[in-house]
């Protein structure tokens, strides 16, 4: 039986595997396949914008994110920030703010919020408020920044800042929009002792800048691990 709603029902009934709501269930249980949205924390959001109409689809709070169903999504009318869509038996994401923070200043297609440990390691190892790594092939799959054309080099090193961690997420709008301000060619944000928020122009895009930051976030742990600077400037290799 379909959980009981206010307002419009048929917003998430679609056969269509695309269909936002259909995305974020499987995308949902791939991302529990790799650890990062344990137990229930962790979520994602799409933008769904055409001529007709500018929605936002949100996972709920509280639910297991392997085990989302299309039903379960809230639907937000972007323009005027109004649910079209809430599931009366759940509660809307506490990420909802950060979502929409990614939406509105950096047009968004999508946002990822996931627990990776990788990505909470990387926030343990830095005591500063950016966390740096250069010389490494997959940075190339990053974005040079907002309003720029074209992805990073290898030669480049990428900066990622970190925010400090709150009691309750929603409270940690603020100083994510401000480090939005201070950094703005990033496509994320760490949050010390708690995660990541991954945001790209697409879903796809989000999800490959998702995937490839991790990979460099887990990188990065196993070089301090073996005493080498993930930020240092590339050395020539001295032969015998």
């Amino acid at each position: 039986m379909a959980a009981p709603v206010e307002n419009n029902d048929q917003l998430v009934l679609s056969e269509d595997p695309n269909h936002p709501a259909n995305l974020i269930c499987s995308l949902c249980r791939n991302f529990y396949t790799h650890g990062w949205v344990t137990g229930t924390g962790g979520g994602i959001s799409i933008r769904e914008r055409c001529d007709a109409h500018d929605r936002i689809f949100i996972a709920p709070s509280g639910v297991q994110k392997e085990r989302l169903q299309p039903d379960n999504m809230f639907v937000m009318d972007f323009p005027t920030k109004s649910y079209l869509r809430k599931p009366l038996n759940l509660k809307p994401s506490a990420c909802t703010p950060l979502f929409m923070a990614a939406f509105e200043k950096r047009g968004a297609g999508a946002c990822i919020h996931t627990h990776s440990q990788a990505a909470v390691l990387c926030t343990l190892l830095t005591k500063g408020r950016v966390w740096r790594i250069g010389g490494i092939e997959q940075i190339k799959a990053i974005p040079k920044g907002y309003g720029q054309e074209g992805y990073m080099g290898f030669f480049d090193t990428l900066e990622i800042p970190i925010i400090e961690n709150t009691a309750h997420e929603e409270d940690l709008k603020d100083s994510l929009e401000a480090a939005m301000e201070e950094f703005p060619n990033t496509c994320a944000i760490l949050v010390r002792r708690h995660g990541v928020y991954v945001w790209g122009d697409t879903v796809w895009k989000a999800k490959t800048q998702c995937e490839s930051l991790d990979y460099l976030f887990e990188l990065g742990v196993k070089m301090v691990q073996l005493g080498l600077d993930p930020a240092a400037p590339i050395a020539a290799v001295e032969e015998d």
